[in-house]
């Protein structure tokens, strides 16, 4: 079966898990279904690993990013800045001041798109805007970011500069540092940074 409707089926699950939480609080700006199914086949609900890297590194005062994964799993590694909202917990009452902020982009991340997809659908059926998934998850931002692949000689231009800004990235979120090997070519070694604590409930 094709992967796109498989996704289909589960964000539809989840707009009918959503639902049943709609019904407890009737006085949310909900959109209606058919909206919601019409931005659920559009590709501008994503957003790249490379955008986001890019937003953070630039200390992009608009990105709000938001690990629907559990509090172990985001305990024990998390994007910068990231807050934790398990995806069990999103139409939580206590949680809803973190989406709606005018001028806020929320995205959503868990391991791959999954997670994140039905958060995002659950919030788009509560009405709030502004919202967004990054593309892959945590297993795409490894690939990428952390661990970019180099092109091969014969790729676009492109690719190589995406890969420049990828090896920049990877030092920045690392704390890699590049040594000049015997040979001349660039030798990186990996240092992992300190994790910085994280205040709760806030980024």
């Amino acid at each position: 079966m094709n992967r796109n409707y498989i996704l289909l089926t589960i964000l539809m699950l989840a707009l009918a898990t959503g639902t049943l939480f709609l019904k407890k609080t009737p006085n949310y700006n909900e959109i209606k279904p058919q909206k919601l199914l019409w931005e659920i086949i559009q590709p501008t609900r994503y957003v790249t690993t490379d955008q986001v890297a890019k937003m953070i590194i630039n200390k992009d005062q608009t990105l709000e990013l938001v690990d629907v994964r559990d509090t172990k799993s985001y305990e024990k590694f998390s994007l910068s800045g990231a807050i934790n909202v398990p995806l069990d917990s999103i139409a939580a009452t206590s949680n809803q001041d973190y989406f709606g902020l005018p001028g806020i982009k929320v995205v959503f991340y868990s391991n791959d798109d999954i997670a994140a997809d039905e958060a995002w659908v659950l919030t788009r059926r509560l009405g709030y805007k502004d919202t967004y998934v990054m593309k892959g998850g945590l297993n795409c931002w490894i690939r990428t970011v952390i661990q970019p692949q180099q092109p091969s000689e014969d790729a676009p231009y492109t690719e190589f500069e995406k890969y420049h800004f990828r090896k920049g990235a990877q030092i920045y979120f690392t704390g890699a540092n590049i040594e000049q090997g015997s040979a001349g070519k660039s030798k990186v070694s990996i240092r992992r940074k300190k994790k910085k604590a994280v205040a709760a409930g806030g980024c």
